[in-house]
């Protein structure tokens, strides 16, 4: 193994996401026959044992106004993010994969102004198909009414466009049925460039980095889920699923950021093409720094934008002396946004003060479908007074498991990295504060996150 260990030696040197996924491939070819069992699998996963990358570029963001009310432990928050407040009635959690499928085609079949859908990739079986359809109708109700429903997608590129038949295909139908009415946009990585797009199999080019929202949004009312567009995730893969109905001011944020990103993505057309927006910088073919400078802006001006809107919609009430509404409106919702490549980092900038802030007397919850800390936040667990939960898959559960190939070694080492974790927490006497389960049931999968 002193090849393997060299290697990782190398990528927590100079880790960066394309060469991580490059290196990955490679030294899994070359050692798989060596240690098939142990070390390939956990080399897959170089990236999280990496060290974090350097700080990212500063954002400059207004002053918090407006967060009366907010318990003092996370007013700090609405100093990176907007301050939703709305009705804890209005949220909802849906808590089957089921009920969430049968939600979104409820609320497409009823929607008379917008259809906003942001996910990894539309998959292309007769679930999925249905789906499409439920989005055809609508459009053609709303032609036959006089209304002018838009529908709006965004998938990542990468996946969006994997084989023959994708996400792509699916969508095209409405693109060439109801050209002004459908925007489908593509996010491509500028990570994924020049030779390494040349070379990267299509199966792994998605490793170097995805569009990864999951917004599902119908009207005035959201689901926020990690779960993507495709049969498993509407039938066996438990996910979660939270609805927020009727609450205007976060879905107007939620169209806004996924039109902020597809401005900034690959334009599908009709003919099955893709452009780019007159201005735009090309994401792989265009400069890298000028790509990203100028999407970080416009995304960052979303969030902005938002917040400055909260600033005086706050002063115009204190002014007016307003607020007969706020014992109804008991909740905050915070969104955060993640695009690293962009230099955008409010949610690992937040979920860092969180775990760091955590008090003895407070009691964190965290799952995802792998055990994918990085090793800044198992730092944090571990140096924290907080008790913790944490709830990840089981390998048999693991969406990884008995895949072909290099995928299926994937679960194996999630669960060597785990029990690493855990190992640290029983040398420092932990296991009384930091409790770890695994998710188990026949015929299902996992991927729940948050």
């Amino acid at each position: 193994m002193a090849a393997p260990r060299s290697w990782r030696r190398l990528v927590n040197s100079m880790y960066s996401p394309a060469l991580a996924g490059v290196f990955t491939r490679i030294s899994d070819r070359l050692f798989r026959a060596r240690d098939r069992n142990r070390g390939s699998s956990v080399l897959l996963l170089a990236p999280l044992l990496a060290e974090a990358d350097p700080a990212p570029r500063h954002v400059s963001r207004p002053t918090a106004q407006g967060v009366d009310g907010l318990n003092p432990r996370f007013r700090w928050m609405a100093e990176h993010v907007p301050a939703f407040r709305v009705p804890g009635t209005h949220i909802h959690i849906l808590t089957s994969p089921e009920q969430f499928y049968q939600t979104m085609k409820a609320r497409i079949k009823t929607a008379k102004r917008r259809v906003v859908m942001a996910s990894l990739y539309l998959g292309t079986g007769p679930l999925e198909q249905d789906l499409v359809d439920c989005i055809e109708e609508a459009l053609q109700r709303s032609q036959d009414n006089s209304r002018d429903i838009k529908v709006s997608i965004l998938l990542d590129y990468t996946r969006g466009s994997r084989g023959q038949i994708n996400s792509r295909t699916m969508l095209l139908p409405l693109l060439q049925e109801f050209t002004s009415q459908v925007r489908v946009s593509l996010y491509h990585t500028p990570d994924l460039r020049g030779l390494l797009r040349l070379l990267v199999p299509q199966r792994f080019n998605e490793t170097i980095g995805v569009q990864h929202i999951k917004v599902y949004l119908f009207d005035d009312s959201v689901i926020i889920s990690g779960a993507n567009l495709s049969d498993s995730y509407f039938t066996n893969r438990q996910d979660r699923y939270v609805l927020l109905e009727d609450c205007g001011e976060v879905a107007d944020f939620f169209s806004e950021l996924v039109d902020a990103v597809g401005d900034v993505s690959l334009q599908l057309q009709p003919d099955d093409s893709v452009t780019m927006l007159e201005g735009m910088v090309h994401p792989y073919k265009g400069n890298r720094e000028d790509f990203s400078a100028v999407a970080q802006r416009r995304i960052m001006e979303v969030v902005d934008a938002a917040q400055m809107r909260q600033q005086l919609q706050s002063q115009a009430e204190e002014s007016e002396n307003e607020g007969a509404s706020e014992g109804e409106e008991d909740t905050w919702v915070f969104p955060l946004v993640q695009m690293k490549p962009l230099g955008i980092q409010v949610d690992e900038q937040v979920t860092q003060r969180l775990l760091t802030e955590a008090e003895p007397d407070t009691a964190v919850f965290l799952t995802s479908g792998y055990f994918n800390l990085t090793r800044a936040y198992m730092r944090m667990v571990l140096g924290a007074g907080a008790s913790y939960r944490i709830l990840t898959a089981s390998p048999e559960v693991n969406g990884f498991f008995g895949a072909k190939g290099v995928a299926g070694a994937i679960p194996a080492a999630y669960i060597h990295i785990a029990r690493q974790f855990y190992d640290k927490v029983c040398q420092l006497g932990q296991q009384d504060r930091v409790h770890l389960h695994e998710y188990h049931r026949p015929l299902w999968t996992f991927h729940a996150k948050g």
